[in-house]
C-alpha cells in the first residue's frame, strides 16, 4: 500500500512540472529563431563583447530569459515590458502609456544599462538577455494588441479542435505545427541583399512598434471568436510569422551593433 501511495505522490508531483515545461517550450522556438538570425548579422566587435558578457552562451540560448524569470516573483516588475496595448485608432505616441512600463520603455531601459560604463557586467548581462527577448516580443503582432482582451489572450479560438486563443496561435501554435527546429527555421529565412537589410533596419523602436501595430489590426480581422483554425489559417499566415521572426532578428542585430 505504501508503495502505491509513493508512486501516486511521484506522479502528482511530476505532472505539473511536465505541463509547465511544455508551456515554456511553446514560446521558446520563435525567440530562439530571432536570436539565431541576429547572430548572423552581428559585427565582429559585437560578437566578442556579447560572448564575454554571456560567458560564451549564444543569443538563441538566452532568448527565452524574459519568460524564464516570470516564475520568480522578484522579477514581477518586468511583466509589463513584454507588451504594449494600443487601440486600433492610435499610434504609440498618442496612446495611453502604462505607468509600470511597456515594450518601448523596457527596451530603452535595457539599452541604457548595457551602454552605461558604470553598470556592472552582471547587470549588463541581465539586461542584454532581457533585450534579446523583448526585441522578439516587439515583432509578435499580439504583443502590440488590445488591452481589453489582453493582447488576444481572451480572444478564444480553437487550433485543430483544441482550445487556444489568438495570442497563442501567433506565439506558438503555428510555429510548433510547422515542426521545424529553431536552427532549421533560421537557416531557411528569405534571401535579402544588403540594401534590403539596411532598409529594414531603418527607424526607431517606436517606429517598429507602430509598424507591428498595423499588422496587429489585420490579425484581429483574420479570425472569428471560437473559430476552429486549421491548415488554411497556417497556409495564409505562416509566411507572415516567418517574416516577422526574420525582421526581429535583423533589427535585434542592428540594436546590438549600435550598442557595442
Amino acid at each position: 500500500m505504501k508503495i502505491i501511495q509513493l508512486i501516486l505522490l511521484i506522479l502528482l508531483a511530476t505532472i505539473p512540472l511536465n505541463l509547465e515545461a511544455k508551456d515554456d517550450i511553446w514560446g521558446a522556438t520563435g525567440h530562439r529563431v530571432v536570436g539565431e538570425i541576429a547572430t548572423n548579422y552581428l559585427k565582429g566587435k559585437t560578437k566578442r563583447a556579447i560572448k564575454k558578457l554571456l560567458d560564451g552562451k549564444s543569443l538563441a540560448f538566452v532568448s527565452t530569459f524574459g519568460d524564464d524569470i516570470k516564475s520568480d516573483k522578484r522579477y514581477n516588475k518586468f511583466y509589463t515590458w513584454h507588451f504594449v496595448n494600443m487601440p486600433f485608432d492610435k499610434d504609440y505616441e498618442h496612446a495611453h502609456k502604462n505607468e509600470a512600463g511597456d515594450l518601448v520603455t523596457g527596451i530603452e531601459y535595457c539599452k541604457a544599462v548595457i551602454q552605461d560604463k558604470n553598470s556592472s557586467d552582471d547587470d549588463k548581462a541581465f539586461y542584454l538577455k532581457l533585450l534579446v527577448h523583448l526585441m522578439g516580443d516587439l515583432h509578435q503582432p499580439m504583443h502590440v494588441g488590445l488591452e481589453e482582451d489582453k493582447g488576444g489572450n481572451d480572444f478564444k479560438v480553437q487550433w485543430f479542435y483544441k482550445d487556444s486563443n489568438l495570442h497563442r496561435v501567433w506565439d506558438s501554435d503555428m510555429i510548433d505545427g510547422f515542426d521545424m527546429s529553431y536552427t532549421e527555421l533560421a537557416k531557411n529565412i528569405d534571401l535579402l541583399d544588403r540594401k534590403e537589410i539596411k532598409a529594414l533596419q531603418q527607424g526607431t523602436i517606436v517606429d517598429w512598434v507602430n509598424e507591428t501595430h498595423q499588422l496587429t489590426k489585420k490579425i484581429y480581422k483574420s479570425a472569428e471568436p471560437e473559430e476552429n483554425l486549421r491548415y488554411r489559417y497556417s497556409y495564409d499566415y505562416f509566411t507572415t510569422v516567418r517574416s516577422q521572426l526574420q525582421l526581429a532578428g535583423i533589427r535585434l542585430a542592428k540594436v546590438l551593433n549600435d550598442i557595442f
